[in-house]
């Protein structure tokens, strides 16, 4: 950006003088004002800013002594430099008035012109200096004007302390995070104020050593640190050594982050990374167990599988019911609920009475166990095995705790057992892993298990009754037929899987009902390909591929009209939100509902298949 011109005022009340002044003045940068009287120079000097002033003496009306005197005696041309000009023969009198009225020279016309110029250049140089001096300065406090925005508004609190450990600025934001105003804490050493953990101050003190000696410059240091209303924070101080024109340390500057809520944050995600080992252990454990146990009760080894799926899947709903609740708890009718749509309890034979119950998630998994462990023997052996049978379970919640009634009536007669099977066993000491006790009783009229639980959860309200949601996805219906072995023959159904174990699951139970399988493939990328080189029936999409998102698989699939099912381990709030009206099948599955709702899918959309 060019300076702006450096004004010189030139009055005289002979015309000539002033264009001999102007033609001998001009150059780039300056700009000459005329004036031909004291009135006229006056007029000019309320308007402009000059920097030099050239007056003639002799004028009349007001003369240069006169035009001088009124220019020493207003503010604004106080300080303007005046060099009087004058024809008159020299007279010390005069000489010594003009600098007594503040001139800075007084020379006899005719003036030596390069004397003049070389005076003149004097100030307008002068003039320059204080141009860009208050450019600088306007810069400068510019640059400081939003420095100390940044500062005020700045979630980081900025303090800056001597060698001494005492605080010479506090910003607007250590004010907020600390509770202390500047007023308050400025000129404060840092051990009187009780600001700084104890534990901590001895490795500031080392860190100020260092940047006394000259060793380090800048660092970053962890502090605890209190407010004023005494709470503790975790923070993290990064400190500039400031130093004078000689390297001596003048001050530090500190930008102080509040990391409380971060180191929380790292303290819950160790804690729930532990947990999560934990459960994942605890739950592997449980299935091998299970599997151990189901196996040596088995009393042939058709019959293991089955069994250990129907557990397995027990557990799995239990587990995805603690999810939606992030382990909060499990509601003790949806345990229920969980049997009826596994297909192991006839509603309609069924009686449920108690109050809503939440259960805490151990016991939720444990009592998921227990009802199906029920359901399952009442339908090979109870109540349920004959089309008369009947089941009601019923509870009630007191002081002292949990009493759970299973009753069986219309089955076949009951006897009690040679000996205790797994089944039972099961039942026993998951009740009593809680604290609890199960008792059965083989009535005439039915198998009877009474259960107590110590205060096992909380009872819950009547929910208001509020209008059903819509259905996210309408679910294609199973087909009536058991869709087992050829059920799907001459169809080709591509996988999408990147586990292994469970995509070599899914391919046997394809081929075990006649489908032709293609793949699997284990990425999106590949599963792209895959469907626009091979156009498959159908496809099996996993939820979630090596930790990418399968929305371009699903948009692949839909634009080239291929009907799919999402099998995954997630809830659908997991899964892409432009396709919630495709069904999910979840981890784990069951090999025959896999089937079948395959089958459904194909039959309930023929025009899309090839």
């Amino acid at each position: 950006m060019p300076a702006d011109k450096v004004k010189i005022l030139a009055v005289d009340d002979v015309p000539e003088n002033l264009t001999a002044l102007e033609a001998l003045l001009r150059s780039d940068g300056l700009e000459l004002l005329q004036a031909r009287s004291g009135p006229e120079a006056l007029e000019l000097l309320l308007v402009h800013d000059v920097a030099l002033a050239l007056l003639d003496v002799n004028m009349p009306g007001m003369n240069g002594f006169e035009l001088a005197e009124f220019m020493r005696g207003t503010e604004r041309t106080r300080r303007v430099p005046i060099i009087f000009l004058t024809a008159a023969a020299g007279d010390e009198r005069r000489r010594f008035r003009g600098y007594e009225t503040g001139a800075v020279d007084y020379l006899l016309k005719p003036v030596d012109t390069q004397l003049l110029r070389n005076k003149v250049d004097i100030f307008v140089e002068l003039a320059r200096q204080r141009q860009e001096i208050a450019e600088q300065r306007d810069q400068l406090s510019a640059a400081l004007g939003r420095v100390q925005a940044h500062s005020d508004n700045s979630p980081l609190a900025v303090v800056e302390f001597d060698a001494d450990f005492c605080i010479r600025t506090w910003s607007k934001g250590a004010e907020r995070l600390f509770g202390w105003t500047a007023a308050e804490v400025e000129g404060v050493c840092l051990p009187s104020l009780k600001w700084i953990n104890e534990e901590d101050a001895t490795a500031l003190s080392a860190l100020l050593e260092e940047f006394v000696s000259g060793d380090r410059a800048r660092h970053m240091q962890a502090q605890r640190v209190f407010c004023q209303n005494g709470e503790a924070l975790h923070s993290e101080w990064y400190c500039s050594a400031l130093r004078d024109a000689a390297g001596k340390l003048v001050s530090i500057n500190v930008q102080i982050l509040d990391v409380s809520e971060r180191r929380r944050a790292e303290e819950t995600q160790k804690l729930l990374i532990g947990e999560l080992n934990h459960r994942v252990k605890n739950t592997l454990a449980s299935v091998q167990a299970i599997a151990t146990q189901t196996l040596r009760h088995a009393a042939e080894p058709a019959a293991f599988a089955p069994t250990f799926i129907g557990r397995i899947h027990a557990l799995a709903r239990a587990h995805s019911l603690l999810s939606s609740a992030t382990w909060q708890g499990a509601s003790l009718r949806e345990l229920v609920n969980d049997q009826l749509q596994l297909g192991t309890i006839d509603e309609s034979r069924l009686t449920v009475e108690g109050p809503d119950i939440d259960l805490p998630p151990e016991t939720a998994l444990h009592l998921a166990l227990v009802i199906h462990e029920l359901a399952t023997n009442a339908n090979k052996y109870g109540a349920l095995s004959t089309p008369e049978g009947r089941l009601s379970f019923t509870w009630q919640a007191s002081a002292d705790g949990l009493a759970l009634v299973w009753a069986e009536q219309g089955g076949p007669a009951v006897e009690p057992p040679s000996r205790r099977g797994f089944g039972t066993a099961l039942i026993q000491r998951s009740i009593q892993a809680e604290g609890g006790t199960a008792e059965p009783a083989y009535l005439p009229n039915g198998l009877q298990w009474r259960f107590t639980l110590p205060n096992p959860g909380v009872i819950l309200p009547p929910a208001a009754p509020s209008p059903a949601p819509a259905p996210a996805a309408p679910a294609s219906p199973l087909p009536k037929i058991a869709a087992s072995v050829g059920a799907l023959a001459g169809r080709r159904v591509l996988v999408i899987e990147d586990e292994p174990l469970v995509a070599l699951e899914l391919v046997s139970i394809l081929e075990e009902a006649g489908a032709e399988i293609i793949g699997p493939a284990a990425t999106a990328e590949g599963a792209i390909e895959t469907i626009r080189a091979t156009r498959p029936d159908a496809a099996l999409l996993d939820g979630n591929l090596q930790g990418a998102s399968v929305e371009a698989v699903a948009e692949t699939l839909t634009s080239l009209e291929l009907p799919f099912l999402f099998v995954s381990g997630y809830g659908r709030d997991h899964l892409p939100d432009g396709f919630r009206h495709i069904a999910v099948i979840g981890k784990p599955f069951d090999g025959k509902q896999l089937v079948a709702r395959v089958v459904g899918m194909l039959e309930a959309a023929p025009a899309l298949v090839a």
